[in-house]
């Protein structure tokens, strides 16, 4: 990077050199044919005996000059300004496609792990139950487990079909009226019995809208995974629905570190994740947030984050019920 980046610099600071010198050297040239023209005026014209003839072509001489001179300028200038526009625009495509090549890495790296934890998880359980004699109980519990884990999988794949078609722009959303209630409190549900004790909920019953019911599913369980990912584990998870106006309002409050200012707008970024891949403790692909914006955003609503207190984030999806 540091070398690409010197590199650029000389190869845009020689150009402009070599753009100045074309200029000086143009200006230089159009006062040497000035200078031939005016001697040759002088030959041709005694401005002594017919000074009306003689000053109207040296008028015209200098405006000629002049008209070079400014031809000149704006010629060095227009192509100075389209070097520049072109250079800006190299650098920051080699710093998108750097910055996405980081992005696509970690996110090769984070899916890697992603898959591999509930896989290595299942096996293990599974194995469990062929090689031991198990209570009812023990089994029903690696049973659940193994459930968990293959929930966390189906969730990673939905997401990873949708981002590609997206990019693709394969997708179609439907349209169906369906109760957000329901299905809000289907999904709060579902996280509750994956991980006791850690939800709590407020939802305001009846509120039927129109829209996509399987992308929006997967935009709730996604802010729910992201809050069950950052919150401790002896804190509480809440999720309400009300309704304001002609507007439903979603909020997944955590209780977590909370989220910086400069990277609220960073985290609706595909690929994005808060931290270094290789550091960081948290699991998750840099798509969860990413898809949730873009759904949000085809229901014509809009998805903003706000701190919690004392500590923690809200999750706020605004939909038109209409």
């Amino acid at each position: 990077m540091r070398f690409f980046r010197s590199v650029h610099l000389l190869l845009l600071a020689y150009i402009i050199a070599a753009i100045a010198f074309w200029e000086m050297s143009l200006q230089k040239l159009n006062g040497r044919i000035y200078a031939l023209q005016v001697s040759s005026l002088k030959s041709r014209i005694d401005s002594l005996q017919d000074p009306v003839n003689y000053n109207r072509e040296l008028n015209g001489l200098k405006h000629t000059l002049s008209m070079g001179t400014t031809q000149y300028i704006a010629e060095g200038t227009t192509f100075l300004i389209v070097i520049l526009i072109g250079a800006v625009v190299v650098y920051t495509s080699f710093l998108r496609r750097i910055r996405l090549s980081r992005q696509q890495n970690n996110f090769m790296l984070s899916v890697t792990h992603e898959l591999k934890s509930p896989i290595a998880a299942m096996k293990l359980n599974l194995q469990t139950l062929e090689k031991h004699q198990l209570s009812e109980e023990q089994r029903t519990q690696l049973i659940g487990r193994c459930i968990k884990e293959s929930n966390r999988l189906n969730d990673l794949c939905n997401n990873m079909l949708f981002a590609s078609q997206i990019e693709g722009r394969q997708y179609k959303p439907a349209r169906e009226t369906f109760n957000l209630s329901e299905m809000l409190e289907d999904a709060v549900s579902d996280y509750a019995s994956r991980y006791p004790r850690r939800f709590e909920e407020e939802i305001k019953p009846g509120c039927k809208i129109t829209g996509d019911k399987v992308m929006l599913q997967m935009a709730i369980n996604n802010l729910l995974e992201n809050a069950v990912k950052y919150t401790p584990g002896d804190k509480h998870i809440l999720t309400t629905l009300s309704i304001n106006q002609d507007n439903a309002i979603i909020q997944v409050i955590d209780q977590g570190t909370g989220i910086p200012d400069n990277e609220k707008k960073k985290i609706f970024d595909k690929f994005y994740r808060i931290g270094n891949e290789e550091s960081r403790k948290s699991r998750g692909t840099g798509l969860g947030l990413y898809l949730t914006n873009k759904i949000v955003l085809q229901h014509k609503g809009r998805i903003t984050i706000k701190d919690n207190t004392p500590s923690g984030s809200v999750f706020e999806i605004c939909i038109p019920i209409r």
